[in-house]
Parts: structure tokens; sequence; C-alpha cells
């Protein structure tokens, strides 16, 4: 690989990389607002410092993966969801749920999977019908 693209390489991950220092700033300022936690409500939910969380929402520091993992847990969604790698937040409880059905039996998990697409079909046809 040339020098040329190694840079380039480089560059996209570092693109990539302040991408996600400010998208996961915004989403923990998106979070804490929703909740209506001020800054220091949140450092005493989590354990990390009112000072850092200021930072990671100003796009000034990026949290470790404890810190990402305490605050996470304070808003009772996924790490995922946090960092900006998934689209919604899921709560711990369907997390959970979600792990408990990929630990079923094949056949067990085809059934809880009918069961799911039926009900959702249901659900999307009555309010498609309201």
């Amino acid at each position: 690989m040339s020098n040329n693209y190694i840079f380039l390489y480089k560059a996209m991950n570092y693109k990539t990389f302040m991408s996600s220092i400010m998208n996961t700033g915004k989403i923990i300022t998106e979070l804490r607002k929703s909740k209506d936690w001020s800054q220091t409500d949140l450092a005493g939910k989590s354990g990390v410092s009112r000072e850092m969380i200021g930072k990671y929402e100003r796009g000034e520091a990026v949290p470790s993966i404890e810190a990402a993992k305490k605050i996470a847990d304070a808003f009772d969604v996924s790490l995922d969801y946090l960092v900006g790698n998934s689209e919604q937040a899921i709560d711990k409880a369907t997390l959970t749920r979600l792990n408990d059905i990929n630990r079923l039996a094949p056949a067990d998990k085809n059934m809880v999977y009918a069961f799911l697409d039926s009900f959702i079909t249901k659900a999307k046809l009555q309010s498609v019908l309201r």
C-alpha cells in the first residue's frame, strides 16, 4: 500500500473518529435534556464527573469505554446507541429479552419470531386503519 493510501486511510479513520466524538456528545446532551437532568444530575447518577460530562457534550473529549458504559447505564440505553451506532435507544429490559431469545434453540427461536411478526403486523394494520 502506498504512503498516499495509508495517509488517506488514516485521514478517513480520523474523520470517522471525530464524527463519533461529536455524535456521542450530542447524544449525551439530548438524552440528558430529555430526562430534564443537569450535568450534575448525570454525574451523580453515572459516577462520571460533571466536568468530564461537559467536555463530552462539547466534543472536547471522548468518554473511555468505562465512562461510556456508566453513562449508558445511567440513561438505561445501550452503548451502541450512546456512541451513535444504533438509531433507537433500546432499554436494558429489551436487550435482556433479545439476548434470552438469542440463546433459545432454533425451533423455539423461530416460534418466538413468528409470534412477534404476527403481533407487529397486527399493530401496524391497526395503526393504518385508525
